[in-house]
């Protein structure tokens, strides 16, 4: 939102992952426009724009949330958590790993969304001490759409990742 009305500008400061970053937002704008144009993390994916496909999806203050749908005036002072901040150096994420091994994605586009919406479904699944099954992590993982179908291979990985 470049060339915007200054009088619809504000200072936020957000926590991603792990790095303070202070910024001057159109208040308009959403989390994930902000953190695509002006933090150059361009993992999350502006697929629907609507919530409805979970491309966008990161971690909010340790809860899945669709970038798409929240203005990033609203998340100041948030931890956030992307799919570029979910490794650990060079060693993956135990989900990022599991979804190389299992294949589970075929074009790619969606993957960041299903992987960051797997850790933190997972995440869930501990706190309320539920044991997943595949019924469970298909149910739990329905609002991250995948066009090419890499669904089996993307609820393996998940249950995999799960038992680590």
């Amino acid at each position: 939102m470049t060339g915007a009305d200054p009088s619809h500008r504000l200072a936020i400061t957000l926590h991603v992952n792990g790095a303070t970053r202070t910024l001057e937002v159109d208040t308009r704008a959403s989390l994930l426009d902000v953190l695509r144009e002006q933090l150059n993390l361009t993992g999350a994916k502006k697929g629907c724009d609507h919530g409805q496909c979970g491309a966008c999806t990161v971690l909010l203050d340790g809860r899945r949330a669709n970038a798409c749908l929240a203005l990033a005036v609203a998340c100041d002072g948030a931890q956030l958590t992307t799919i570029e901040g979910l490794a650990s150096g060079e060693e993956l994420h135990p989900v990022q790993s599991a979804f190389i091994e299992h294949d589970g994605f075929q074009c790619g586009y969606c993957t960041p969304g299903q992987i960051c919406s797997a850790v933190g479904m997972l995440d869930e699944l501990r706190a309320e001490g539920i044991e997943p099954s595949e019924e469970e992590v298909r149910e739990r993982m329905s609002g991250n759409i995948c066009r090419c179908g890499a669904y089996p291979g993307i609820a393996a990985a998940i249950l995999e990742a799960a038992a680590r």
